[in-house]
């Protein structure tokens, strides 16, 4: 049991969160007509009796008597950490030390290293990591309600001095019952009394008996593409999981082509130059597959009019009777030679016993004589 003088002045050292509010009480039993005061570890003066000394909204009056001086610090800062002084003004002066400390609360842990799906009996790590801490945080790993024994916890400074960053690492084998368990990373520090601060990662674990390599197959929109028209090249990737990642190249260019929506890639308005051979790669954690896919932009094809059409029938049509109108005038000019023969045959006929030519011509059917006897008169 401690003893004061009656006019020796105590308080207590105190813990505050990082945020909080702290309350510095400084009592005496005989205060000799002197008021009491609070200083910070700086020395500088904050409340001497009522009246306030330091121009700081966070600090405000609780109480204060000639026996008593309480003052309260609101948001505190991990700055504000340090010894404040409570002093009474006798002869001689008497003083008493509260001991401030500011605790860090830790961040959430992250976790990383999980790499998507995993294959039974695969061994993973994983590693957590919480910032922020004063003093330094522990991490615990656990799988559901099952402790995992982890690396032991590292801890390192951090730049502005006055927190720590923590870090833990866990290895595990893998069995088809962790399909779907949550792998938890967990922070234990006193700032956050007795609060769970943790981070879960779910992990997915593949059974051998049904999990395969991706396939892919590349389909145009639209099936036939022409130049001027908008495209799209849909990936369509199939396996057990299915694949995660896509990534589109062109054969002769050197940089990957980037996606514009999920698994395909687009042509806002096709041009010739876009006339090549493109190759897709899905990839899982069982394996990629590469697909491919030659684009040939061809000039769109001209639609006919009903016009046209109109013509090209009207011209059939002509073209059919300009045909029999020909085929009708070969056969009417074989008609006409056939007779015409005739006709001069029957003009010659009696010549050919005539002895000489004044004889065919009298006997000749149609000569001047014979016209002569068929002459006819009318009056």
């Amino acid at each position: 049991m401690c003893v004061f003088k009656d006019s020796q002045p105590w308080t207590s050292d105190e813990t505050v969160v990082a945020g909080g509010t702290v309350v510095l009480k400084c009592q005496v039993k005989d205060h000799e007509d002197s008021s009491l005061q609070w200083s910070n570890p700086a020395q500088q003066t904050l409340y001497f009796g009522e009246k306030r000394a330091l121009r700081d909204n966070r600090i405000q009056l609780v109480r204060s008597t000639p026996h008593e001086l309480s003052i309260s610090i609101s948001n505190v800062a991990l700055a504000d950490e340090g010894e404040y002084t409570c002093s009474i003004f006798t002869m001689p002066v008497r003083t008493a030390k509260s001991l401030v400390t500011v605790l860090g609360i830790p961040q959430k842990p992250i976790i990383t290293g999980y790499k998507s799906s995993l294959r039974e009996k695969d061994t993973t790590t994983l590693n957590c990591q919480s910032s922020g801490s004063k003093p330094a945080a522990q991490l615990t790993w656990r799988k559901g309600d099952q402790e995992l024994h982890g690396e032991p916890t590292r801890i390192q400074e951090d730049p502005n001095g006055k927190t720590f960053t923590v870090s833990s690492s866990v290895t595990f084998q893998v069995t088809r019952e962790d399909d779907g368990a949550d792998i938890v990373c967990s922070v234990n520090h006193e700032s956050l009394k007795g609060a769970d601060r943790s981070t879960a990662q779910r992990i997915e674990v593949l059974c051998m008996s049904w999990a395969y390599t991706p396939t892919a197959k590349i389909r145009p929109d639209p099936p036939h593409p022409r130049e001027g028209q908008k495209l799209l090249l849909h990936c369509e990737g199939r396996g057990n999981p299915a694949p995660q990642q896509y990534l589109w190249e062109k054969e002769g260019s050197v940089p990957p082509l980037k996606m514009t929506q999920e698994s395909a890639l687009i042509f806002p308005f096709l041009n010739k130059s876009d006339s090549g051979t493109y190759g897709c790669t899905a990839t899982s954690n069982m394996g990629s597959y590469k697909a491919y896919y030659t684009l040939n932009v061809n000039d769109p094809s001209p639609v006919p009019s009903s016009a046209s059409t109109y013509h090209a029938v009207i011209g059939g049509i002509v073209a059919f009777i300009v045909f029999l109108l020909l085929i009708l005038l070969i056969f009417l000019g074989h008609y006409l030679i056939r007779h015409k023969g005739t006709y001069l045959t029957h003009e010659a006929k009696g010549s050919d016993d005539a002895p000489d030519a004044d004889t065919a011509i009298i006997n000749a059917e149609g000569g001047q004589s014979g016209g002569d006897d068929k002459k006819e008169y009318f009056i």
